[in-house]
């Protein structure tokens, strides 16, 4: 299974729901960066996304977006298999 690394805010529930979703996957370790404990991974997030909103969710190298996106790619029948890393 690919690495997976979402950056997260406090009180957020997209992020909560992004997480709960992952665990229903399958993903049981989450790489989790909290942009509000620590301004330089908030303009990391900016800079490698465009986005300023979370979370944004990473899975391998491959930049999904927020839980929406997630969500979205799932409906579409393409999130397990960027998951097993059989597409990037």
């Amino acid at each position: 299974m690919q690495p997976v690394k979402m950056y997260t805010g406090p009180y957020c529930p997209y992020c909560t729901m992004a997480k709960k979703f992952l665990n229903q996957q399958g993903v049981t370790e989450i790489e989790e960066i909290r942009v509000d404990q620590n301004p330089e991974d908030f303009s990391e997030m900016q800079q490698i996304t465009g986005r300023r909103t979370v979370p944004q969710i990473f899975i391998g190298e491959t930049h999904v977006g927020g839980f929406t996106d997630l969500y979205s790619l799932h409906q579409q029948g393409g999130l397990q298999s960027l998951l097993d890393g059989e597409q990037e």
